[in-house]
């Protein structure tokens, strides 16, 4: 997690409206429309959250995508891990060693045991990681509903259930006698 990208943002406004079951299984491309972000960069994020095992993708004219476990089961962590991967937030290059003073053979009161900057940087890593595990989807989708006006999940829900029934509706007729 050496840096959260706008990938996990954009990655969690898309999962909250797959919280609402009745929002059907939109494609990545309808959500990414819905929020006005580029299509195909959210098209990248979903088979990471995919392989992950927080969304499910189903197949054909009407597939997209649902959650494949309650809002409540998955952490922000769980989202941020699956599309970052779980790197470290901070790279110790071991500087200390380096130091011009020690003519190229530093001593053991310097070099040995954890860098204590690095051990600040392990210890606040370990403080964010805790606080994303203690996160949810359903926690966020929960302030978001509070915020929004009663019609707005609503209002969602139709534009991305249109969304689906124009996906079908579009779908090049076979000739007949075509199977």
């Amino acid at each position: 997690m050496a840096h959260i990208t706008n990938s996990v943002e954009y990655g969690i406004h898309c999962l909250l409206w797959l919280v609402d079951p009745a929002s059907g299984q939109p494609s990545s491309r309808d959500l990414a429309e819905l929020q006005g972000i580029s299509p195909s960069f959210v098209a990248k994020i979903f088979p990471k959250l995919e392989k992950a095992g927080i969304v499910q993708a189903a197949a054909g004219v009407r597939g997209g995508y649902r959650l494949a476990r309650a809002p409540a089961d998955i952490t922000v962590l769980d989202i941020v891990d699956a599309i970052e991967g779980n790197k470290p937030l901070f790279d110790c290059q071991e500087i200390r060693d380096r130091c011009a003073v020690f003519d190229d053979d530093a001593p053991n009161w310097a070099t040995n045991g954890v860098c204590a900057i690095h051990a600040a940087m392990l210890r606040a890593e370990k403080a964010m990681r805790e606080s994303l595990a203690q996160e949810t989807l359903a926690s966020i989708a929960a302030v978001v509903e509070r915020k929004a006006p009663k019609s707005f999940p609503i209002e969602v829900r139709d534009w991305l259930n249109e969304r689906t029934k124009g996906r079908a509706a579009r779908r090049p007729m076979k000739p007949p006698g075509v199977p």
